[in-house]
């Protein structure tokens, strides 16, 4: 199984959140974290998509698999296609 790393400061927001009760957090607080941890998670999903789909297109044994990986990676990073080859 593969590890998937985030930034320090979304590991801070996700203890700060799982312990806001603790902490003395506020439900303000503890919503303000909520969406903070939301994004931070989702900027990260999309990374790991991306990956795979750049990894994907790598490793492709057909060049139809390749080319189909290579056109979900170039959507997933938003390349307009009138700069693509």
């Amino acid at each position: 199984m593969k590890k998937i790393q985030i930034e320090q400061d979304l590991f801070v927001q996700m203890v700060k959140y799982f312990y806001s009760d603790e902490l003395g957090f506020d439900d303000d607080d503890v919503c303000e974290l909520y969406h903070d941890i939301k994004k931070g998670i989702d900027k990260k999903l999309d990374a790991v998509s991306r990956r795979s789909y750049y990894t994907q297109y790598k490793t492709a044994e057909t060049p139809e698999e390749r080319e189909k990986a290579r056109l979900k990676y170039l959507d997933a990073v938003g390349m307009h296609e009138d700069f693509r080859y």
